[in-house]
């Protein structure tokens, strides 16, 4: 009989000291904030992780020995079966490569694969740690905007190539699906972008984070193209965004090619990346082999998050357009019409109905009127929160 889970019943993110829910940190934001404030803004769940979790981290906790570990067998046939059974992609073994984090891969790479002088490209607007690993190492970031149609981004490919061939970057960061719309790229677009660096011998990065909360369509992994394209691939993952499992700090990446693998590993010598996170390991070991129907289940309740939250706005909300979202848990809303800026709404939001809201800001460029939303949490946080923004929208407007 298949486990209904509840994600009705919230964690208490003061145990974990969760930082999106922190009074002192959200004021040093919003100076005025309202105490009984919700956050809607940094990009982690209040669901509990799912039971099988739980239980194996207690397991290991009991067991009371916190030592030094290493990448376990069962490890990498959990990432191996989970992109079979999920994706129906078949990884090779030495493809995989542990790590601390998607953002940490990202400054190891530009470290390893960008001199002083080199740039990496980007479409934007994108996650903004991604032109932070370039800036922090003292290399250069070439954007280009994404083609905006209605409520949609599409890829400008014919700038993107012009940008190519003008500055000759070492690699992309290609977000897919797109954070922080949601837009799942389709296998053509992917393929195009991926003949392109073929062309102008640009290093594809692929980072996948928010593959696996799929509200509509179907997900491409650039590890489906064909092999001419493996070659030159790189592809940044973690079960951090699926599962909630960011504060454990681990996550990894597929390198097909042989020589790039071995490059990428000698800057985690480098840099004295070694033993894993044994929590971390545990958790994401039990997540891929034993919890594929809860992060079903937490997809459809967080669809009807949004269902919930597109119903508010286009009631009450004039001047809000919310772009189509094929996956994560992340509503990205376009503010342009309104007569506030991002930056008063936030602030409205925050002071008036006590929500906290992302702003445009933190993703590089081309984001001047845009606003994030955060529903991994109840159904019941989000009527509260939808309901007191629309009650403030309606009396400023």
């Amino acid at each position: 009989m298949m486990t209904k889970y509840d994600f009705d019943n919230l964690s208490d993110r003061r145990i974990d000291n969760a930082r999106k829910w922190d009074y002192s940190i959200v004021k040093s934001k919003f100076p005025n904030v309202r105490e009984d404030f919700i956050p809607l803004w940094i990009a982690d769940m209040d669901f509990k992780a799912a039971p099988e979790i739980r239980e194996a981290l207690i397991e290991m906790s009991g067991n009371g020995a916190y030592g030094y570990t290493y990448p376990t067998e069962k490890w990498y046939q959990s990432v191996i079966n989970w992109y079979r059974k999920r994706h129906n992609v078949e990884l090779g073994k030495d493809w995989i490569t542990l790590g601390y984090g998607t953002v940490p891969n990202m400054h190891v790479l530009v470290q390893r694969f960008l001199g002083e002088d080199d740039s990496i490209i980007m479409n934007t607007p994108i996650y903004g740690p991604f032109a932070y690993a370039a800036e922090h190492n003292d290399r250069k970031v070439i954007t280009v905007p994404l083609l905006k149609h209605g409520t949609r981004y599409d890829l400008d490919l014919d700038k993107l190539e012009d940008k190519m061939a003008k500055y000759h970057p070492k690699a992309i960061f290609f977000c897919s699906p797109h954070n922080p719309s949601g837009r799942i790229w389709s296998k053509e677009e992917i393929e195009k972008v991926a003949d392109l660096c073929l062309k102008y011998n640009v290093l594809f990065v692929s980072d996948e984070v928010h593959s696996e909360h799929i509200m509509r369509g179907t997900f491409t992994s650039a590890l489906e193209l064909d092999d001419k394209y493996l070659d030159n691939l790189i592809m940044f993952t973690s079960p951090n965004k699926a599962f909630n499992l960011g504060g454990l700090k681990l996550s990894y990446s597929v390198i097909p090619n042989e020589e790039l693998r071995t490059k990428f590993r000698e800057q985690y010598q480098r840099n004295s990346v070694t033993s894993p996170n044994i929590p971390g390991q545990i958790a994401m070991t039990t997540a891929y082999e034993k919890c594929n129907e809860w992060l079903d289940q937490c997809a459809s309740y967080i669809n009807e998050n949004l269902e919930i939250t597109k119903k508010y706005i286009d009631k009450y909300f004039d001047g809000w357009e919310l772009m189509d979202m094929d996956s994560s848990y992340l509503p990205w809303v376009d503010v342009s019409k309104s007569k506030y800026s991002m930056h008063e709404i936030a602030e409205m939001m925050a002071n008036e109905a006590g929500v906290v809201v992302g702003i445009g800001d933190d993703y590089v460029a081309d984001a001047d009127d845009f606003l994030r939303l955060n529903l991994g949490t109840s159904h019941q946080v989000i009527e509260e929160a939808m309901s007191r923004m629309a009650k403030v929208w309606q009396e400023n407007n």
